[in-house]
């Protein structure tokens, strides 16, 4: 059933134990009969609030998948998916893009900023575009933790990679989500910036309690993580807790096998 206000949406506060992003016998699957293709088939998993999880799997596994429904892009074909204990599925489509706007942050490889709008312009664009009040304190705060100070008035064209990846996180942060869901943050940038923007994301999630979901196929990035979840063919098939490089790299050695 919908709800019927944007006042609805306001959770319960999360404690540390609880979950972030939840996910029960959720099936996605797409096309009919002999055609159909299973994207996602029959995930039920936890996401703790203030946690950094990677999801890994190889080519075809169903990571963009997990994203698109975990944070509310798609919908699942059955099952459950709960962000910030909120039933996604009990929601409209105008209601679910409310919650995406307003409780969901988004980072992308290929940034998506607007080549017209400054620095301060794109990080503060989710605001306008939902017609909520800016809190100047938390945005100056947020382009502090970022290490934007000085380059507000900037265009995107004046800055490098891994500078314009600094704006699309201080965007996704502003809005104080519930999630921060990352594909492939690092995908577009070198070794040294990668490393910076994922030091970035680690500290997002100890100074600011954030949590973040990562899809990445770079082991190294994943290691960042507190856990690592692998799938293939569309499900769940491990975890790896406290993950090191070394154990990431071969558990998807065996996966790709």
């Amino acid at each position: 059933m919908a709800l019927d206000t944007a006042a609805e949406l306001v959770p319960t506060p999360l404690s540390a134990a609880a979950g972030a992003v939840e996910l029960e016998r959720v099936t996605r699957v797409y096309g009919r009969g002999d055609a159909a293709v299973v994207g996602l088939d029959d995930v039920s998993l936890t996401i703790p609030a203030g946690s950094f999880t990677a999801v890994m799997g190889p080519s075809g596994s169903g990571k963009t998948t997990f994203l698109h429904v975990a944070a509310g892009l798609d919908s699942p074909t059955s099952g459950t998916v709960r962000l910030g204990g909120v039933d996604v599925g009990g929601l409209g489509e105008a209601k679910r893009t409310t919650l995406r706007r307003e409780r969901v942050g988004f980072v992308f490889q290929a940034f998506n900023l607007l080549p017209s709008l400054t620095v301060e312009q794109n990080i503060g664009l989710p605001l306008r575009l939902s017609g909520r009040r800016l809190d100047r304190a938390w945005q100056r705060e947020v382009v502090e933790r970022v290490g934007l100070e000085g380059k507000l008035k900037r265009r995107p064209a004046q800055l490098s990679g891994g500078q314009q990846q600094r704006v699309a996180i201080a965007r996704a942060l502003l809005t104080r989500p519930e999630v921060v869901f990352a594909d492939e943050p690092t995908g577009a940038l070198d070794t040294r910036t990668s490393g910076e923007i994922l030091d970035l994301l680690r500290h997002v999630v100890d100074a600011f309690g954030q949590t973040v979901v990562m899809v990445t196929h770079d082991p190294l990035a994943a290691a960042y993580a507190d856990r690592v979840l692998y799938l293939a063919d569309g499900s769940v098939v491990a975890a790896d807790e406290a993950p090191t490089a070394e154990a990431v790299a071969e558990r998807m050695t065996h996966l790709e096998a």
